[in-house]
């Protein structure tokens, strides 16, 4: 009999949740796993800002379910749940019924408007795929008809954007709005001085989840001073209608768009079930995330999971998890074995302002920005290798710094240029037949029968001269040669000269028989570039041969990927790796 496991929402947590079950799942286990969400890609909700922003292609910020669950046995369902018949264990959408042995909830959170009058109606919340389009067009539609409007007070609502909530969705959503209204400026020829951006702020100080003063104080000195952000602390929002926000104070903003980003509560579901129930709607759990429902769990932001007196918050590293550990205790109770008590250890914190200054906390230490920025992409490329292997994160880095929309400094304008694979075509061909030739003429030579690697040349010898036996002496320490290759050449290589020598010819040939057939030719490509850094050292470059260099450098593009068994190759180890990650095998025909 099938052990029927039903994961209400494909957001970080569920994914998690998922993707550990099949990975940890015996045959023995009979799982039967199914996720159902109402969308069918899963939603980066960290990265919006950047597509609110303009920042990315809005297909940057999300990844098809079926890329995620590829090669494993978790059934998708693209469905809306509407309830759950917690009795029946029966989760039911308006079309259909699903029925459960164990049931994970995971159906994640949504903005919470406190019951401010006319919030909801007249703001736009970043919380969705979605919502960021909206965004991103209305403040686009905004400067094209500030551009055309003579009027200075329509012109200058146009022109003020205003952010409620100075979290890390706030902060990081205004930053990148400061971005890109420069680029805004100068396409529709606007003065960037007509901009007013605004942040409110209910609390004291922005960032209030950062420990370190200095890190708030650096990135409000960031907001206001570099991105000419006016920062509004103590301020409260009290009433919102179309074109107006008023605050507790009584002072009234005008603005076409006002954001909202103040706090979130659990999903709606939680309305429509009956389960305990705490602060901001979040299901309440106990120490093995599991509700008052026999088997049945709740994780991430749905979740009020309570660890150190303190309910654990809504981020991703807490979501990650509690969806493993609902996962382990599923496997525990059907294997008949005790629940593990869940011990979440929350890492640390991030904020990007914008491209180009983060801050963060990790572990307790407090990190350079520039540092800081690097680890939200490492932090990035490990969650996406996790579900997805080598081709999500080269989509991620292809978006995050390949294809960045605006906001270049000068080297991004160039390297960031599409070139089309085929024009490299040609040089990969005769860097090839060159690399090829080389290391057959070094075979003609005899390297791979008489030693003729040498040390440092005397006054009257050349870097390649005759030995007493008639053979050639290639010297491979010059007057140019570092001291420490050197000693790696006298306690290395040149005590061992056929092996080295057969290395060299055989990674010629391998060079160039890659690189002619286009196979795996940024590794050819790479090691390349080391023989070339090795000979330099060593014998020097030949005038015949110095063009070697920026050639290999080009072969780095993917150069084997028009015209070259790459073109099928890459995709194909893709596709085997994720495989062998789900299944740990591999299978030699995939689809």
């Amino acid at each position: 009999m099938k052990n029927r496991v039903i994961i209400f929402g494909a957001g970080y947590a569920g994914i998690e949740t998922a993707l550990s079950l099949h990975k940890k799942k015996k045959q023995d286990d009979n799982l039967e796993i199914t996720i159902i969400d109402k969308n069918s890609y899963h939603t980066l909700l960290t990265e919006l800002h950047e597509v609110a922003g303009n920042r990315i292609d809005d297909k940057g910020v999300i990844v098809p379910l079926r890329d995620i669950f590829k090669y494993t046995d978790v059934k998708v369902v693209k469905d809306e749940v509407s309830t759950i018949n917690f009795e029946e264990k029966v989760v039911i959408s308006p079309t259909d019924k699903y029925e459960y042995d164990y049931l994970v909830i995971a159906a994640g959170s949504e903005p919470n408007y406190y019951g401010i009058n006319g919030l909801k109606e007249h703001s736009f919340s970043l919380w969705s795929y979605d919502d960021a389009i909206k965004i991103r067009e209305q403040i686009k539609e905004c400067f094209i008809k500030a551009s055309q409007e003579n009027d200075k007070i329509k012109r200058q609502i146009l022109l003020t954007f205003t952010v409620g909530g100075a979290g890390f969705t706030g902060v990081e959503t205004i930053g990148e709005i400061a971005q890109w209204s420069k680029v805004l400026c100068d396409e529709y020829d606007i003065d960037h001085n007509e901009v007013k951006l605004i942040l409110i702020e209910a609390l004291p100080k922005i960032l209030s989840v950062l420990e370190d003063n200095k890190n708030i104080e650096k990135s409000m000195k960031y907001l206001t001073e570099k991105l000419q952000v006016n920062v509004m602390l103590n301020a409260a929002v009290t009433n919102v209608s179309e074109g107006k926000v008023e605050l507790k104070s009584g002072e009234i903003i005008n603005t076409n768009t006002f954001i909202w980003t103040a706090g979130v509560k659990a999903s709606c579901i939680t309305d429509e079930i009956d389960v305990d129930k705490v602060k901001a709607c979040r299901i309440n759990v106990n120490e093995y995330a599991e509700t008052q429902y026999p088997n049945v769990y709740a994780i991430g932001d749905i979740s009020a999971f309570v660890t150190g007196g303190h309910t654990l918050p809504a981020l991703v590293e807490a979501a990650l998890q509690t969806g493993k550990g609902a996962a382990v205790n599923i496997l525990s109770t059907i294997r008949g074995k005790e629940k593990k008590k869940l011990e979440p250890e929350l890492h640390g914190v991030m904020v990007c302002i914008g491209s180009m200054f983060a801050v963060s906390e990790l572990m307790g230490k407090t990190l350079p920005s520039w540092i800081s920025i690097i680890m939200k992409y490492l932090v990035n490329i490990h969650y996406l290798f996790g579900i997805g292997g080598f081709d999500l994160v080269f989509t991620y880095l292809k978006h995050e710094v390949l294809h960045k929309r605006h906001r270049k400094m000068l080297i991004e304008e160039h390297y960031s240029q599409p070139t089309r694979t085929m024009w490299l075509v040609p040089i990969r061909l005769f860097l090839g037949y060159a690399w090829l030739m080389e290391g057959l003429a070094k075979l003609n030579e005899g390297w791979l029968k008489t030693a003729m690697l040498a040390g440092r040349a005397t006054d009257t010898d050349s870097s390649a001269s005759v030995t007493e036996t008639g053979t050639k002496a290639f010297r491979i320490i010059a007057d140019h040669t570092p001291g420490w290759y050197a000693w790696i050449a006298e306690k290395l290589v040149i005590p061992n000269p056929m092996l080295f020598q057969t290395l060299i010819v055989l990674t010629e040939i391998g060079i160039g028989l890659a690189l002619i057939s286009g196979t795996f030719t940024f590794l050819a490509g790479l090691v390349a570039l080391g023989l070339n850094f090795n000979f330099l050292l060593s014998t020097g470059l030949y005038e015949t041969s110095w063009w070697y260099i920026p050639a290999a450098i080009c072969m780095l593009g993917g150069a084997g990927r028009a015209f070259g068994v790459d073109h099928y190759l890459m995709p194909y180890l893709m596709k085997q790796w994720r495989y062998f990650v789900r299944n740990k095998r591999i299978s030699l025909f995939l689809r």
